[in-house]
């Protein structure tokens, strides 16, 4: 099965000491999933040059929109699920985070499972970021599944390639990893499953025209 690992930052500055903490945190992710018979792959917004104007992906008439835009919008469609990589602002998600998510319409995303995972330089590992990310990975499409992981001082944690530091117990940190991991490829070969036998997107449309599409009667 074929997942991204989105990363929900774009700081490349400090602090937090070191830069791009959570850079190890996607890159841990990616090979835990590595480690079965899957692929992962990391979308990194600061591969994105999304622009100063906000316009999603679903604004443009169909193939108008720009290459990156429409190349990661493949990826999304063809992903069998996610891995939300987030730190903590305001005891919310990273905005860097939902700002890239935001260009893409839920359609892409629905009827497949994510899980979300959460870091800090400091004590709380993110966690108060998770509880609004419950939310929002919901109302995009994909539900999160009920197990999270949560890394608090991340750097003393994982090295800059993502792997384990020697002086941290990495078996502990693998089963840590792997509850959630687990969780989420279950749920995603059950949710192909079913999608390879009902197409969900026949049964419910899409709302692609207008907000009022949403209205009660």
């Amino acid at each position: 099965m074929k997942f991204l690992v989105f990363l929900g930052t774009v700081r490349n500055s400090m602090p937090p000491n070191p830069p791009r903490l959570g850079l190890r945190v996607a890159k841990a992710c990616v090979a835990q999933m590595h480690q079965g018979d899957h692929s992962a792959e990391l979308i990194d917004p600061l591969d994105f040059d999304l622009g100063s104007i906000f316009k999603p992906h679903f604004a443009y008439a169909q193939g108008k929109a720009p290459a990156q835009l429409q190349s990661l919008a493949e990826k999304i469609a063809a992903a069998d699920g996610y891995i939300m990589v987030s730190p903590e602002y305001n005891h919310s998600m990273s905005p860097a985070l939902a700002h890239l998510l935001n260009h893409f319409g839920s359609s892409l995303f629905s009827y497949k499972p994510s899980a979300i995972v959460t870091y800090s330089a400091g004590q709380w590992g993110g966690a108060r970021a998770a509880v609004g990310m419950r939310t929002f990975l919901s109302e995009l499409g994909c539900l999160p599944v009920s197990a999270m992981v949560q890394i608090p001082k991340a750097h003393e944690v994982l090295a800059e390639d993502g792997k384990f530091l020697e002086n941290v117990d990495a078996e502990r940190w693998t089963d840590y990893f792997d509850r959630t991991l687990t969780q989420l490829t279950w749920w995603a070969s059950a949710a192909r499953n079913q999608r390879h036998e009902i197409d969900p997107h026949k049964l419910v449309k899409a709302f692609k025209r207008d907000p009022s599409q949403r209205n009660p009667p």
